[in-house]
């Protein structure tokens, strides 16, 4: 009895080791989704640009064309950083739609794309974000690659950097237009 008393602390011991080692070779800005090659849920939420007629909805995906969708919000740090990357890739003809998240004054993502450009063909207002929820979104900015039958297959979480661009979601594009 003596000797199990001793063991089950070790083990317990082991066991918690293994689990910490094996957290060591993950990257902790993988944040899972469980729309991974699922189509993304059904959606549609209000224009952000006045007199748009239509916002974002999830039919707006899966046209045959790979597109990324860009949750964002005008007081976001990081979607500041990532902005000028958005407004390349818009200019090398990438695909971007954009969902404004939980904006704190009506109209503040509108008037932020009129000062620093809108690299989104389509941008729905998300004010309560209820939508990004229903997505998984933790914060901004995250950003979602969709294929070309709408379903979600990445989502970067933070940032898109021309680093992130080029090591992770350019070769996911290219891969996805390639697909049949």
């Amino acid at each position: 009895m003596k000797r199990l008393l001793f063991i089950l602390p070790v083990v317990g011991f082991v066991a918690l080791l293994a689990v910490f080692f094996l957290g060591l070779g993950r990257d902790p800005r993988a944040l899972p989704t469980a729309f991974l090659d699922k189509p993304l849920p059904a959606f549609t939420v209000g224009p952000v640009r006045p007199g748009d007629t239509a916002g974002l909805s999830n039919t707006d995906f899966g046209k045959g064309e790979p597109m990324l969708l860009n949750v964002f919000a005008s007081w976001c740090g990081p979607c500041r950083v990532e902005h000028p990357v958005l407004m390349r890739l818009k200019s090398e003809g990438v695909i971007i739609h954009g969902l404004d998240w939980k904006e704190r004054s009506p109209g503040a993502g509108f008037r932020w794309l009129s000062q620093n450009g809108d690299p989104y063909v389509r941008v729905g207002d998300d004010p309560t974000g209820r939508t990004g929820i229903e997505f998984g979104v933790a914060g901004v900015p995250e950003t979602f690659v969709i294929d070309k039958q709408g379903r979600v297959r990445y989502r970067h979480v933070g940032a898109v950097t021309p680093e992130v661009w080029e090591e992770k979601l350019a070769p996911l594009m290219a891969k996805l237009r390639s697909e049949s």
